[in-house]
């Protein structure tokens, strides 16, 4: 087996976008186009971890391959561990969580976090882009994540926190986080062990769960700006960005 395997979790559930993953974005499935970004990375097999069988058939019309998983999961690393435990005899050394509502993800994105997880010893990693402006840190649809040294292309730096609004200090700095992240399989069966924390759940943000356990995020700053869709003014946006895709 390849060192890094890629899932992607991807569910129907959505409260504020019903029915995400099947929205179509230039005549193609929102989670089609995510599974497309993540097969041209060229890092690693890809499986979409689904708990719905309308997923699974798009995904197998397209040539890919998809796992079905338990319709209870509260968060995307949850549901690969599932896929994970249920498939995979071998178990890979590295995995890569993509979220499903990115579909203009940049491959170089996606392999950057492969490389950096391969060369060093972080038990979770991931990315960054830079905030478009000072607004972007009030609004509260874009996660943020904070930093202690400002970071540079192809350097990791360790995240002091992430989060959707608070009060900023002048002295760190604050990046517009992207929705994937790298785990040794070691660290992720450590993370599906843990309670759900406080502030995981008040923030809606499962990186919170390790952070509030003391496993180090590692973050690195990657040039590429994609969109998370999650309202249908984001589904209206990426159709634009989109269009000639």
């Amino acid at each position: 087996m390849n060192n890094t395997v890629i899932l992607i979790p991807s569910h129907l559930r959505a409260t504020r976008l019903p029915n995400k993953p099947l929205l179509l974005i230039n005549n193609k499935p929102m989670i089609v186009h995510c599974w497309q970004r993540a097969i041209e990375s060229k890092i690693g097999d890809v499986y979409v971890a689904t708990a719905d069988e309308e997923i699974a058939k798009v995904i197998k019309v397209v040539g890919g391959k998809s796992i079905l998983t338990s319709k209870e999961h509260k968060t995307g690393s949850d549901r690969i561990f599932e896929a994970i435990e249920k498939d995979f005899s071998e178990k890979p050394k590295n995995i890569i969580n993509l979220q499903g509502d990115m579909p203009n993800i940049s491959p170089s994105a996606i392999q950057l976090l492969d490389k950096f997880m391969k060369n060093n010893s972080y038990q979770i990693a991931t990315l960054a882009t830079e905030l478009n402006s000072r607004k972007d840190l009030e609004n509260k649809n874009i996660v943020k994540v904070e930093t202690k040294k400002e970071m540079q292309i192809n350097n990791f730096e360790n995240a002091l926190d992430f989060f959707r609004l608070k009060n900023i200090n002048e002295e760190n700095f604050y990046y517009h986080h992207v929705g994937i992240y790298g785990y040794q399989y070691e660290t992720l069966k450590k993370f599906i062990s843990l309670k759900r924390s406080d502030n995981e759940i008040s923030r809606s943000l499962e990186q919170m769960r390790a952070m509030d356990n003391n496993i180090s995020i590692s973050v690195g700053l990657t040039d590429s700006y994609p969109l998370g869709v999650d309202t249908i003014e984001d589904l209206e946006e990426i159709r634009n960005i989109m269009k000639n895709d």
